[in-house]
């Protein structure tokens, strides 16, 4: 492998409010024309609300959605919401490059919350068998992939300080009476900017990018993919 691609800096994207199914088509597309020598990207956005089921879920969306849309997709996992008020983290990565596996994937990505949970004093810890990141037995983050081509996209949620009440109307993630929790619940005052590039900074020593720091902006506006 080439230690200047190995190396090679991600893309970061701050993409604000964005359609789900616009998102996740344009994700799949990048991984569709990417070429050995594009960079990885990292997209972090949010999403009005919609539920979304993996290619193999066992758990349909509720009868009554109060209007949430309900989207079968191409990643793994089952039946999860999303929402404003929570941080999406979509890793388009070239696998390959970085000498990882999909479990060895999962396992940065869930350290990558851990430790941005840590770092606001708040232990996340991992469960055999059920990929992301709780608080206690609160479920706080959530994963789903897809792999093509040997790179990876869709990505990790992370609860920042959102509505809850449409997780109590699903199985969250395939599991019955799984509670789930929130930054909002355990500090007060933080603000979806800041939660992201903390984020981003975690996901990139994860992954073994550069060490700079990386700062986001103010506010996470729209960019265009």
């Amino acid at each position: 492998m080439n230690h200047d691609l190995q190396g090679m800096e991600p893309q970061i994207r701050w993409l604000g409010l964005a359609d789900y199914r616009e998102t996740w088509l344009a994700m799949r597309a990048f991984t569709e024309r990417r070429q050995l020598s594009d960079a990885d990207e990292i997209w972090l956005l949010e999403h009005p609300p919609v539920y979304t089921m993996g290619f193999n879920a066992k758990h349909p969306a509720p009868d009554d959605t109060r209007g949430i849309e309900a989207i079968r997709t191409d990643r793994g996992g089952d039946i999860t919401y999303h929402g404003p008020g929570q941080i999406v983290a979509y890793v388009l990565v070239d696998l390959r490059r970085r000498s990882l596996g999909p479990k060895g994937l999962v396992r940065r990505l869930e350290q990558a919350v851990i430790d941005l949970l840590r770092h606001y004093g708040i232990d996340g810890i991992r469960r055999e068998g059920a990929p992301g990141v709780y608080v206690g037995l609160k479920k706080i983050a959530q994963l789903g992939l897809r792999i093509r081509r040997g790179s990876s996209y869709h990505g990790l949620s992370l609860n920042v300080d959102m509505d809850l009440e449409p997780f109590r109307r699903i199985h969250p993630c395939g599991y019955p009476d799984l509670e789930v929790t929130q930054l909002a619940d355990l500090i007060p005052g933080l603000g979806l900017p800041e939660v992201g590039s903390e984020l981003v900074d975690a996901l990139r020593r994860n992954m073994g990018y550069n060490q700079t720091k990386h700062t986001a902006p103010r506010n996470i506006d729209n960019e265009s993919r």
